[in-house]
């Protein structure tokens, strides 16, 4: 009696024994072969990485070939063009040397616009001196001909006889009670200039002792007349009956 039931303490034991070991082993197979399946996709991503990569780089050295070309393009363009600027000034300095004879009678011709610009009516000076200007200095760097400044002062030279009798409404920088404004200007060819400025003052411009000044006007009469004209003007009205202040720019002049 014992002696089966120790047989059989013994067998259950055995078949305890190789159910676990082969539930181990199978577990080990499961592992081994999922870390087989995950090392094979890691393989496969980094094969997968390399060809990215190798179209990446393939792709930034055509782009850096392309880079290249466009620059080499570039500097031909830039050599071409710095040519064209010698060969330019070389002809420039030829013509100016052929004409030496005209050189007198424009720094003359600038002098005497300088000096109209200067004791003319302050209209947009500053603008119109640095045109004289840079075709002086334009000159003088031998960037044009003199046959060229020739005709630009002899256009400054029109542009200035218009003005004189230009009628019309225009935007300026001005200086009314010794402070800087951007007025309103209605000019009536180069006897009347008045000006009106953001702040509701108006007044007219006058010139004495050779100096330009801006005066406000506070008479309401005078002050309605002035502001009748800019409504004028700005309907384009240029022609008419206009009751004005005595705003003669000589008024005054010594």
């Amino acid at each position: 009696m014992n002696t089966k039931i120790l047989f059989g303490v013994v067998l259950s034991l055995s078949l305890l024994t190789s159910s676990l070991y082969a539930k181990s082993n199978e577990n080990m197979i499961n592992t081994i072969m999922k870390l087989r399946a995950d090392v094979e996709s890691i393989y496969s991503q980094i094969d997968e990485n390399k060809e990215g990569y190798k179209s990446e780089i393939k792709s930034l050295m055509m782009q850096k070939a392309d880079n290249e070309a466009q620059i080499n393009r570039k500097e031909t363009s830039l050599q071409l063009l710095n040519s064209q600027i010698d060969t330019v000034k070389s002809k420039l300095d030829k013509e100016s040397n052929a004409t030496t004879s005209l050189k007198p009678m424009l720094d003359e011709a600038i002098t005497t616009l300088k000096t109209l610009i200067i004791e003319g009516i302050p209209f947009k000076k500053e603008l119109r001196m640095a045109d004289i200007e840079k075709i002086e200095a334009d000159l003088k760097a031998k960037t044009i001909t003199q046959e060229k400044a020739l005709a630009l002062i002899w256009a400054s030279y029109d542009d200035a006889l218009r003005l004189t009798k230009e009628i019309g409404m225009f935007k300026q920088q001005i200086t009314v009670d010794g402070e800087e404004k951007m007025a309103k200007i209605a000019k009536l060819g180069s006897i009347m200039m008045f000006f009106s400025t953001p702040d509701d003052k108006v007044g007219f411009v006058v010139k004495k002792d050779k100096k330009y000044s801006y005066e406000v006007v506070t008479d309401e009469e005078k002050v309605m007349q002035i502001v009748t004209l800019f409504d004028a003007l700005q309907k384009h009205i240029r022609t008419g009956y206009f009751t004005l202040p005595n705003a003669l720019l000589v008024q005054g002049d010594k």
